[in-house]
């Protein structure tokens, strides 16, 4: 099986991290999966949600969009839809569980991941490069003496893995997203346990078996974002 970009099947695109890319942010970068292109920037806003005043806990929250032409037909400017809602929620569950929000204060760090080019795996770049724009900001709160200590507790990243052409495949671009047979994003943390699993038979079932070589992929793939990740966050120590 020959894939579309020829990549072997348990290869990754070029992945590239451009940090700091807004100056106005506290934290922030470009990420590039091949063609797939996302900003994540990170705010840090003072306050948070009503079911958490009073509390002294912090809030990490996602918002992401895809500019009009970041696919091959223009997209039309919306606040909201269904497909952004969820990956919303994925990214801020994802970021989420590696906060100590005790630790935070009653402060939100509002996470945008805005794609600027669409190629396929928007959501796991976006989860990808968002770890990075998160923990910089919060290296950027300790600097300015917001927060005693860093509260990011491990890193995470996602990979987006499938079956094309009845095989395996890692890391899928929108011309194999858009005929796979199954489709599964996985989040992960660097401790190797799983955020989130997320996985369709979209041209049929799987096997028990398959859904393992899928997992044993995916693995592969985010132990590779996570050292790009510890290589653009040497600041960052995880106790």
């Amino acid at each position: 099986m020959k894939r579309p970009d020829g990549r072997r099947p348990n290869q990754l695109r070029p992945i590239k991290i451009t940090k700091n890319y807004m100056k106005n942010a506290e934290g922030s970068c470009l990420i590039e999966f091949g063609q797939t292109k996302v900003i994540c920037s990170a705010s840090v806003e003072e306050g948070v949600p009503p079911f958490l005043k009073g509390t002294g806990k912090g809030w990490v929250t996602a918002e992401y969009g895809m500019l009009p032409r970041s696919c091959g037909s223009r997209i039309k400017r919306e606040k909201t839809s269904g497909r952004t809602e969820e990956i919303q929620r994925l990214v801020g569950r994802s970021l989420r569980s590696v906060v100590d929000m005790d630790k935070l204060g009653e402060r939100t760090i509002r996470i945008d991941c805005d794609v600027l080019q669409g190629d396929g795996g928007t959501r796991t770049a976006s989860i990808t490069g968002g770890f990075i724009a998160l923990a910089d900001a919060c290296l950027w709160m300790k600097k300015n003496k917001m927060i005693e200590v860093v509260p990011v507790k491990d890193f995470v990243a996602a990979i987006s893995v499938g079956v094309y052409q009845g095989e395996g495949v890692l890391d899928l671009n929108y011309a194999e997203d858009s005929k796979a047979d199954v489709d599964m994003n996985i989040v992960m943390l660097g401790s190797g346990e799983y955020v989130e699993v997320q996985g369709t038979g979209e041209g049929g079932s799987f096997s028990e078996k398959q859904m393992q070589n899928l997992l044993k992929l995916a693995r592969k793939g985010i132990q590779e974002l996570l050292k790009l990740q510890q290589k653009n966050l040497a600041q960052l120590k995880i106790k």
